[in-house]
């Protein structure tokens, strides 16, 4: 359960930049955004004023809510009558996350606050989320530790000649067992992903509407992404990219294991790969330049000869080579081409530099890491190297 004093820091930065842009509160309604600032996930409306104590209006359950919410005041969700009374006639001006919130719901909270203008605060919000407190790092490298322990077992289950999905099976077998929540939550639109991919060869390969360098065939036209029946041969990279969700925190991490050999030039693409998150890694710094970043990634994959293949399929390439993680896989920064906001310490970015070779596989790496001014520090603290597997 969060500390209180975690949910009142955090209820403090928003107050503090809602005041900043001349906002006179925020009405909140998507799930993890209540969470982060007020301890509870139950289906509800949270408003915080720019002073004062914030309200949680709870539709179920209440009881649960009333149990683990550090909110100010927690209450059931009012009547549609009484609901505008309970905001002052001062208030005018009320912060929404647009990036999250339906068209549909905008205007039924605008019905009931008749006359208040809205104003979106997505960027205010995952700024503030993007920046991991010292009990959210805890959360995280303790992620990072059991993922790392699952990915550790993979020799014992992997061979060739099995399939897929049954490797994908295995996997998430024990990550389930080790407590993994297997809520992969992501904030943007029409995105959405299973705990993680488990591929082969050119299975890896294959293209997909995920907004990332690897998706997977899938197991059909309405479920397009992750492991296939297809199965696993020898000599071809099998990559393993999941994630680890505990106690609602998301870590991010991929290895690359072989039934057999590697030939040199996947491996020659999987060295450059480690070269790239190093490099990024050395520069994980408060202050580094989000776009600058992902800009020596790309120019160092051009010089490696492998260009084409970096963060994609040639012509389907994705423009970043990192991203924010916490309670959504998707959060603040992204080491992306136009992201131009300097990193900030505390942020938590899954690094993951990969080259897909249509017809042959996918090779690289991801880990996640926290922005210190040392440079990144490692959470998901395991081996890099690609893993033989007797087979």
């Amino acid at each position: 359960m969060i500390m209180k004093e975690e949910i009142n820091g955090r209820v403090a930065r928003l107050q503090q930049g809602l005041t900043e842009q001349g906002l006179d509160g925020a009405l909140l309604i998507q799930p993890m955004d209540i969470y982060y600032y007020s301890g509870t996930r139950q289906n509800g409306v949270l408003w915080v004023p720019t002073q004062g104590t914030s309200q949680l209006f709870i539709r179920k359950s209440l009881s649960r809510a009333q149990e683990e919410g550090t909110a100010g005041l927690i209450r059931p969700f009012p009547s549609s009558k009484e609901f505008p009374t309970l905001f002052p006639a001062e208030v005018r001006r009320v912060g929404m996350t647009f990036d999250v919130v339906p068209v549909q719901q905008q205007q039924y909270y605008g019905k009931l606050l008749d006359g208040r203008e809205f104003v979106d605060i997505s960027l205010l919000n995952r700024t503030i989320r993007s920046v991991k407190s010292a009990w959210e790092l805890e959360r995280l490298r303790a992620a990072g530790a059991e993922l790392c322990r699952v990915f550790a077992a993979v020799p014992d289950f992997l061979r060739a000649g099995m399939s897929e999905l049954e490797l994908a099976a295995e996997f998430e077998y024990r990550l389930r067992k080790a407590g993994g929540e297997g809520y992969v939550r992501m904030r943007a639109f029409n995105q959405e992903l299973s705990l993680g991919l488990a591929l082969a060869g050119d299975s890896a390969a294959c293209p997909g509407f995920f907004d990332g360098a690897v998706t997977g065939p899938g197991l059909s036209s309405a479920s397009p992404q992750g492991a296939s029946r297809a199965t696993i041969g020898r000599d071809v990279p099998v990559f393993i990219d999941y994630t680890g969700v505990f106690d609602g925190y998301i870590v991010d991490m991929t290895r690359l294991f072989v039934c057999g050999e590697l030939d040199a030039e996947l491996q020659q693409a999987f060295a450059v790969a480690c070269e790239i998150q190093a490099w990024l890694v050395a520069r994980l710094l408060p202050g580094a330049i989000c776009e600058e970043l992902f800009a020596g990634a790309a120019a160092l994959a051009e010089a490696s000869g492998f260009g084409r293949h970096f963060m994609g399929a040639p012509g389907e390439n994705a423009k970043f080579v990192g991203h924010g993680v916490g309670l959504e896989l998707d959060e603040l920064p992204v080491l992306a081409q136009g992201f131009k906001l300097p990193l900030v310490a505390g942020q938590v970015i899954a690094i993951e530099p990969k080259f897909v070779f249509p017809g042959r596989g996918v090779v690289g790496i991801e880990n996640t890491f926290a922005v210190s001014s040392s440079g990144g520090l490692k959470l998901t603290d395991c081996p890099d190297a690609v893993v033989v597997v007797p087979s």
